[in-house]
C-alpha cells in the first residue's frame, strides 16, 4: 500500500521545509527523485537524505520563473533518471504588502513562482506521463487560496487561488490520459517560511482544533498518498490539511 517503486517523481523547491520533507518521504515509499530549486547546496543535502534511504536523487538547479528552464528541467529528469512520473509542485515564495502598496514587480515575482512555474511545468510534463498512460500531479495549494489569506498577502492569496482554479481545469484535461492532478492545502506548518513569533503562537493554537502547528511529515504523507496507485479515483481536489483550523 502506498508505495512508488519503481516511479520517477520531480519535487520542485526541495532544498528545505515542505519541499524536502515530502521528497524524502517518497523515497521511502520506493521513488527515486528529482529535486529542482535555485540553491545547489541545500538540494545536496537533500539528495544525501534520499541516497541513504537506498533511492536515487538527482539534483537539478532551476529558475522555475523561465519557459527555457522548466523544458530543459523535464528533459534532464528523463535523460538522467529514465522517466518522470510524478511531479510535485511545491516551489513557492511568500510575500506580505496591502494592494496599495504591493509593486507589480513584487507581484510579478510571487505570481511567476508559485503559479506560473506549476503550469510550465506540468505542462512539460504532460507529454511523458500521457505516453504511459499513468501520472501524478500535486500542487502544494495553501489555506490562503480559500480564505484570502490573512491582511497584507494579495499576491500570495491570489497565486494560492490560482493553484486551486489551475489542479482542477489540468485535472479535467488531463483524466482521459490516466493522470491525476490534485492540490494539497496546508495551514500553518512549522517551517522557516511559516514560522509564528512567540508571542502569536498561544492563540494561533487556540483557533486550531488538534491544537498543534502543523509539522511537514503532514503534508509529505498526504502527498503520498495522491501520489499513489491508490489514489487513482481522486482528481481535481484540494486536500485541506490544517488541523480543522478551517472547515469546508
Amino acid at each position: 500500500m502506498l508505495r512508488l517503486d519503481g516511479k520517477v517523481a520531480l519535487v520542485t523547491g526541495a532544498s528545505r521545509g515542505i519541499g524536502k520533507c515530502i521528497a524524502v518521504v517518497l523515497a521511502r515509499a520506493g521513488a527515486d527523485l528529482a529535486l529542482a530549486a535555485r540553491d545547489t547546496e541545500l538540494l545536496e543535502e537533500t539528495a544525501a537524505l534520499i541516497r541513504a534511504e537506498g533511492r536515487r536523487a538527482a539534483v537539478l538547479p532551476a529558475d522555475l520563473r523561465s519557459v527555457e528552464s522548466c523544458r530543459t528541467l523535464v528533459g534532464r529528469v528523463i535523460e538522467e533518471l529514465g522517466r518522470l512520473d510524478v511531479l510535485i509542485n511545491n516551489a513557492g515564495v511568500g510575500g506580505t504588502g496591502r494592494v496599495e502598496t504591493v509593486t507589480v514587480e513584487k507581484w510579478d515575482e510571487i505570481l511567476e513562482t508559485n503559479l506560473r512555474s506549476a503550469f510550465l511545468l506540468s505542462q512539460a510534463a504532460a507529454p511523458e506521463m500521457q505516453s504511459r498512460g499513468w501520472g501524478r500531479v500535486v500542487n502544494i495549494s495553501s489555506i490562503a487560496g480559500h480564505t484570502g489569506g490573512v491582511a497584507g498577502s494579495v499576491a500570495y492569496a491570489s497565486s494560492k487561488g490560482g493553484m486551486n482554479a489551475l489542479t482542477k481545469t489540468l485535472a479535467r484535461d488531463l483524466a482521459p490520459y490516466g493522470i491525476t492532478v490534485n492540490a494539497i492545502a496546508p495551514g500553518q506548518i512549522e517551517t522557516d517560511m511559516g514560522r509564528v513569533p512567540p508571542e502569536r503562537l498561544p492563540d494561533l493554537l487556540r483557533m486550531i482544533p488538534i491544537g498543534r502547528l502543523g509539522i511537514p511529515e503532514d503534508i509529505g504523507y498526504a502527498t503520498l498518498y495522491l501520489a499513489s496507485d491508490e489514489a487513482g479515483y481522486v482528481t481535481g481536489a484540494c486536500l485541506d490539511v490544517n488541523g480543522g483550523i478551517l472547515r469546508r
